[in-house]
């Protein structure tokens, strides 16, 4: 009987933390140290693993065509930086890190995504300056990459637009600025955002953590009193 009731008590507890579920280990922070020292043989870090296959290809050639005019441009992906790293610290960071003295290379333009808080920015060297101010730079970023990452995770549409507005500036056309961003009314709903249930998550687990550690000392001693 005794081996009964355990059993039938582990299987309860099991159940229990399988319907809840397993507390998910957040992403591994990024900072400058963890890319290479020599620039990458592709134009894409797709670190965060956002992009298909088709995407990347895609990207790797509109990248590749800024090579015509002299601009090393790269586009990195990544989840969540290191505390205290901003996307501008690193994309001036990596610009340092892979321009080396001597070398006849093209000056670098950073394309740099961050999933987490679906923000972008967009870094160059600054022998570019002339061609690409960083007002545009700045915009570019801050509203034309990142409307598409906000409007719904959008990473290779904000690429794109990214990418299409410099090549516009660079060949000597007008600036064709942001796009415009739509906004939606949202309308009354009985469904929970994220935050409310991952709040609710939080507080069940805290429940059923209280519940255990009370039955399991009175299981533990009501088998061995027998």
């Amino acid at each position: 009987m005794k081996r009964t009731f355990l059993s039938a008590f582990l299987t309860c507890f099991a159940v229990v933390v399988l319907v809840l579920g397993v507390p998910t280990v957040p992403a591994i922070a990024v900072s400058q140290t963890d890319f290479s020292v020599d620039r990458p043989a592709n134009q894409v870090l797709d670190d965060a693993d956002v992009l298909s296959r088709a995407s990347r290809s895609e990207l790797e050639r509109l990248l590749k065509d800024f090579g015509s005019d002299r601009v090393d441009a790269r586009l990195i992906t990544l989840k969540r930086l290191d505390y205290g790293v901003n996307l501008d610290d690193l994309g001036r960071d990596l610009i340092s890190r892979w321009t080396k003295e001597g070398q006849s290379a093209s000056p670098l333009l950073l394309l740099l995504i961050e999933t987490q808080n679906k923000r972008a920015a967009v870094i160059a060297d600054e022998a570019l300056q002339p061609q690409l101010p960083q007002t545009l730079l700045t915009s570019t970023g801050r509203t034309t990459m990142a409307i598409p990452l906000r409007e719904g995770d959008r990473y290779r549409q904000a690429s794109v637009d990214g990418l299409t507005r410099l090549t516009v500036v660079l060949n000597g056309a007008e600036d064709p600025g942001p796009p415009e961003e739509i906004v939606r009314t949202t309308l009354p709903t009985n469904i929970p955002t994220q935050e409310e249930t991952e709040s609710s998550n939080a507080t069940t687990w805290i429940v059923v953590l209280l519940v255990l550690g009370t039955i399991i000392p009175m299981a533990t001693w009501w088998v061995f009193s027998r």
